[in-house]
């Protein structure tokens, strides 16, 4: 027999080893739901990294062994560009080497957060014309932060080569799980370049070139660019972003924006990229400072889409600070919903979302000093995401930050080590998480029939002349969200470009809050879900302006006047426009009397209906004029509102204006999973969410009241007969028997707590 070299059994064997590697890998970047604490080793605060010490390895591990004891299953380090690669080339993942070893012996899994805003000083001083430059043309010369421009080709050469490398270090641990490849997103971060007003990012050459390829790609001919923005370029070189406003088109404000929009898409995708060439196994994903919802395209230090952002990864996600530093803008119940509902629903296609950041301790921002954050705080919010389907909770921080205008803030222990009272009940929920892990991560959300459009176009109408505050199309999303969360209705929140694709399978009630700017394509959409048999309500002015800027000649623009069969009058400015109800017959008037009046924001728009069209007017202005009409287009159903509920709801909700959202919900025929005794019920607020398994289901119940609640839910179920219902948190059973395919749960929840039943 021929005896086979060496070298082949050694070479199969490492191929054998390999495809079993990268199998396990697989698996155990799927079927884990990380419950993680921000720590890499001492007290140094991220994205700084300790000094290793001679006593180094037994500090760590004795923070890694209280970790683990806690309850906790991963931990999340970080690696720093500045301090991992101080001369180009030279490489030092000692901390990261450390940190994997250690965490290894507690059985502890490793998330690696990347940092490059903070660049080695030689990337400056080897690309000096790779510097961030302002509209003002004001160079930003490093501080360590934030950095150099990544358009410049040897800058993005050697950011993404530093993200290959750490890859292939991180490759050697077998208890490394995943990536997040870039913390809160923008052009420039940690930087504060007042000395530029209203400073904006990146006008240097090289993001110049970017942009007029971007614009190559959409104009294809110069002359259609010169048509679009009224200019008179000779060449694409000539062609730079806008830097102010004028009295003309603001249709290149418009591309500028969006270009930034799908800029930060790519960066990111290009990072993924970076990391696949070494690693092609393990879980990748970015976080946002706050969802985009909250974000608008005027940010100078660059706004990001998360639908985009969730296209370029496994999973995008977002920083949750409740409670960040100033008691005066702590978040209400509904906005941490709102906020973990919109990550959720911009990752719909990836099957759930990362909890990137969550609030550990108090918040710190130099003199602001936040309220305490309780064991309570963390039990609501860490449940509260999961029943929304995030496939990550990563607490930050472990210790609190030692250092910068943050120091002493967002700790989940005591800089000193000493364990807190909020550190051991945190503990506690990744313990149950853990344990049910399997049993969460194969669950899904129950399906939402309502949808929310988000709709980044609308908030750019005037440009940069918009003259009012950029926050009001978050405002009417937001008074839209409350009325269908408080009521524990399911909704998602989809994106303009749904409408486009026609991807709305399953939705039977859309509504279009601010829609100021629209696209032919939604338009279009819109059209054929009516058409289809959808119901749709639209605020305001809808298509007023089109993807360019420009004026329709009758609003509703883009032909929808036909589809909702009525078209707008007048207009006028009013900070709260009522609406006393015209036509009490009609199902989305039930309840609704003439002495009751709707209350609106900013616009009140008069209607009139169109000749030979089938719709009525359900409310009018105290002018006489119309403000609500109904209509019939296909086999739809649709409904014109002449001014802007949501914006009015968004903070204190009004009941005439909800009792015609309530009507919104029968008129559509939305079907619900559920009801129980507090939906509504805002000054005893319980969140109840459902989750839907192989077996059966699961049901959150989340007292976010100060006082006991005595919860009813009315629970529909696929088959008659005796249910088993398992309680997680408290690990409690009992049994319960159907009547009509329905299950009545009937349960006590102490002030601040949470109930999770498995129901089988």
């Amino acid at each position: 027999m021929r005896k086979i070299p060496t070298y082949l059994i050694l070479l199969m064997i490492f191929m054998l080893a390999a495809l079993t590697f990268a199998r396990e890998g697989f698996q155990r970047t799927s079927d884990f739901l990380p419950v993680s604490v921000w720590y890499s080793g001492g007290t140094a605060r991220a994205p700084m990294l300790s000094t290793i010490t001679p006593e180094s390895r037994e500090q760590w591990r004795r923070d890694l062994a209280q970790i683990k004891s806690l309850g906790f299953n991963t931990v999340r380090t970080w690696v720093e560009w500045a301090h991992c690669e101080p001369r180009p080339g030279e490489y030092h993942f000692e901390n990261l080497d450390l940190l994997c070893e250690l965490a290894r012996e507690q059985g502890l899994r490793v998330i690696c957060q990347m940092y490059i805003d903070s660049a080695p000083d030689w990337v400056a001083r080897r690309f000096p014309d790779g510097l961030f430059e302002a509209q003002s043309g004001d160079k930003v010369t490093p501080q360590s932060a934030p950095g150099c421009c990544t358009d410049h080709a040897g800058v993005q050469d050697a950011v993404l080569t530093f993200f290959t490398e750490t890859a292939k270090r991180a490759m050697k641990h077998p208890n490394f799980h995943g990536w997040d490849l870039w913390s809160e997103p923008h052009i420039i971060n940690w930087a504060y370049i007042n000395y530029v007003p209203n400073a904006t990012f990146c006008y240097c050459p090289h993001t110049m070139q970017v942009f007029q390829e971007w614009l190559q790609k959409k104009y294809t001919t110069l002359e259609a660019l010169n048509q679009a923005w009224y200019r008179n370029f000779t060449a694409w070189s000539e062609v730079s972003a806008p830097r102010f406003g004028t009295i003309l088109s603001y249709t290149d404000f418009i591309d500028w924006k969006n270009f930034i929009y799908e800029k930060l898409a790519r960066d990111l995708r290009l990072r993924y990229e970076a990391i696949r060439k070494a690693d092609p196994i393990h879980v990748i994903t970015s976080h946002a400072a706050v969802p985009s919802i909250f974000y608008s395209p005027y940010v100078g230090a660059g706004a990001t889409d998360d639908f985009l952002m969730a296209e370029q990864i496994d999973y995008y996600g977002t920083s949750l600070y409740p409670k960040h530093s100033n008691p005066s803008t702590h978040w209400e119940r509904w906005r941490f919903q709102a906020a973990v509902d919109f990550s959720r629903s911009a990752n719909k296609r990836n099957g759930g979302f990362y909890v990137g950041e969550l609030q550990a301790g108090k918040g710190t921002y130099g003199l602001n000093i936040g309220n305490p954050i309780t064991p309570a705080d963390h039990r609501l919010w860490i449940w509260s995401a999961i029943a929304k389907g995030a496939r990550a909770i990563n607490i930050y921080a472990y210790y609190p930050m030692s250092s910068g205008y943050e120091s002493g803030g967002y700790g989940l222990i005591n800089l000193d080590g000493s364990v807190t009272e909020r550190a051991i009940a945190a503990g506690k929920t990744a313990q149950i998480i853990t344990s049910n892990m399997a049993l969460l991560l194969n669950s899904t959300p129950e399906p939402a029939q309502a949808a929310i459009v988000y709709n980044p176009l609308a908030q750019m109408v005037g440009g940069e002349q918009r003259t009012v505050t950029s926050d009001m199309h978050q405002l009417s999303l937001l008074g839209w969200y409350r009325f269908f969360t408080e009521r524990n209705i399911p909704v998602d929140f989809i994106h303009r470009q749904n409408l486009e694709r026609g991807d709305l399978e399953g939705y039977k009630l859309i509504i279009v809050p601010y829609p100021l700017m629209f696209t032919e394509k939604a338009a279009e959409g819109l059209k054929n879900f009516i058409a289809g048999g959808g119901f749709v309500a639209s605020e305001a002015r809808l298509a007023w302006n089109d993807e360019r800027g420009f004026a329709a000649p009758a609003i509703p623009g883009m032909g929808l006047d036909k589809v909702f069969g009525a078209r707008e009058s007048s207009v006028r400015m009013g900070e709260r426009p009522g609406l006393g109800a015209a036509d009490k017959l009609h199902p989305l008037m039930e309840g609704l009397t003439p002495a009751d009046s709707l209350r609106g924001a900013n616009f009140a728009e008069s209607l009139e209906l169109l000749p030979n069209s089938s719709s009525v007017a359900l409310a009018r202005f105290s002018d006489g004029t119309i403000g609500l009409a109904a209509g019939k287009y296909g086999k739809g159903e649709t409904l014109l509102i002449g001014t802007f509920l949501g914006m009015a709801n968004h903070v204190k909700a009004d009941p005439a204006n909800e009792r015609l959202m309530e009507n919104m919900v029968r008129w559509s025929g939305i079907e619900r999973p559920f009801t129980s005794s507090h939906d509504g019920r805002k000054e005893a607020p319980v969140e109840i969410r459902l989750r839907r398994t192989a077996a059966g289901s699961i049901l959150f119940l989340l007292n976010h009241s100060e006082a006991d609640q005595q919860v009813a839910v009315d629970l529909g179920v696929a088959k008659p007969g005796r249910y088993k219902l398992r309680e997680l948190v408290r690990d409690q059973e009992q049994e319960l028997t159907e009547r009509g395919l329905r299950l009545k749960l009937s349960s006590e929840i102490k002030a601040r707590d949470v109930q999770v039943w498995v129901i089988e």
